[in-house]
C-alpha cells in the first residue's frame, strides 16, 4: 500500500516556523518593532483596558517590548527554545514560559489580551482561536500584527523584488485576512507608518533573518544577498551611509464575546 504523499507547501511552512531559533541572536538585533501607536490601538480594543497581556509567539521580544512601555503586565509564550533563551536574556524582569498557539499553558480567562507579532501566519488558525477564546475573559481582545516594507516607496518595492527566491511565498507578504471564530467579534483593521533606522549592511542582515532565506539552499540565499547589497550601495537613497526602511504595520483586532 502506497503511503500518502507529503503536502510540499506544508512541509515547506513547517520548516519555515521552524527557522529562526538558530538566529535568535541576529533576530533580536535587526527585526524591527512595533509602533506604539499600532499596539495602543489594538488593546483599545478590549473593555475594560487590559492589564494581563499575553504575548503569543514571542520570538526575541518585539513585542514585549513595546507592551511593557504601555505600562501592562506581559506573559510570552514561545515554543522555540533559543528565541525563548534570547528572549530572556534581553527582558529578564518578563514571565517567559514554553508553549504554543495550539496549546497556551495558561489558565482559562486569565488574560485581558493575547498579541501576536509576525506569527499567525504558522498558526493552525482554528486551534489556535479557540485556545485563545479559552485564555482571554469576555470583553478582552485578540491582536495580530504584521511589519511589512512600504511598496509604495519605489525602491523599497524594487529592492523586495530582488529579494525573493525560490521558497518566497504569496502568503507570507501579504497577511492578509485573519480567519474569523465564533467566540470574536469580526476582526477590525487599521495601518499605521512605521520606519525603522539602516545601513545597506544592517537591511541585507536583517533580510537574511527571514524565513524565506533561511530555508533557501546556500547558493542561492549567498547570490540574494549579494544582488540585494549590490543595489543598496548603488541606490542613490540608500547608498551614502544610514537612511530610514519605510514600513507599513498591519494590525487586527477583535474583541472576545
Amino acid at each position: 500500500m502506497n503511503e500518502p504523499m507529503a503536502d510540499p507547501d506544508q512541509e515547506l511552512r513547517a520548516r519555515r516556523a521552524a527557522s529562526f531559533g538558530s538566529h535568535a541572536a541576529a533576530y533580536a538585533r535587526h527585526r524591527p518593532g512595533y509602533p506604539r501607536k499600532a499596539l495602543s490601538w489594538g488593546l483599545s480594543g478590549a473593555a475594560p483596558a487590559p492589564l494581563r497581556v499575553v504575548d503569543l509567539a514571542a520570538g526575541t521580544g518585539k513585542v514585549s517590548l513595546g507592551l511593557i512601555g504601555l505600562g501592562v503586565r506581559v506573559t510570552a509564550i514561545e515554543p522555540d527554545p533559543a528565541m525563548l533563551a534570547e528572549f530572556s536574556r534581553l527582558l529578564p524582569e518578563v514571565t517567559a514560559m514554553t508553549g504554543t498557539a495550539e496549546n497556551i499553558p495558561l489558565a482559562d480567562g486569565s488574560a485581558d489580551a493575547v498579541v501576536i507579532g509576525q506569527a499567525f501566519h504558522w498558526f493552525d488558525a482554528d486551534a489556535a482561536l479557540a485556545e485563545m477564546a479559552r485564555v482571554i475573559r469576555p470583553g478582552g481582545v485578540v491582536v495580530a500584527l504584521w511589519n511589512h516594507d512600504d511598496e509604495s516607496v519605489a525602491w523599497v518595492a524594487e529592492f523586495r523584488e530582488l529579494t525573493r527566491t525560490g521558497v518566497s511565498r504569496v502568503w507570507l507578504d501579504n497577511p492578509g485576512d485573519v480567519p474569523t471564530h465564533p467566540a470574536f467579534d469580526t476582526f477590525e483593521r487599521e495601518i499605521f507608518p512605521h520606519s525603522q533606522r539602516r545601513t545597506a549592511e544592517s537591511l541585507v542582515e536583517t533580510v537574511a533573518t527571514h524565513s524565506h532565506m533561511l530555508v533557501a539552499s546556500p547558493e542561492q540565499a549567498n547570490t540574494t544577498l549579494s544582488t540585494a547589497r549590490a543595489f543598496l550601495e548603488s541606490n542613490p537613497e540608500t547608498a551614502n551611509g544610514e537612511f530610514d526602511l519605510p514600513i507599513i504595520t498591519s494590525v487586527f483586532r477583535a474583541r472576545r464575546r
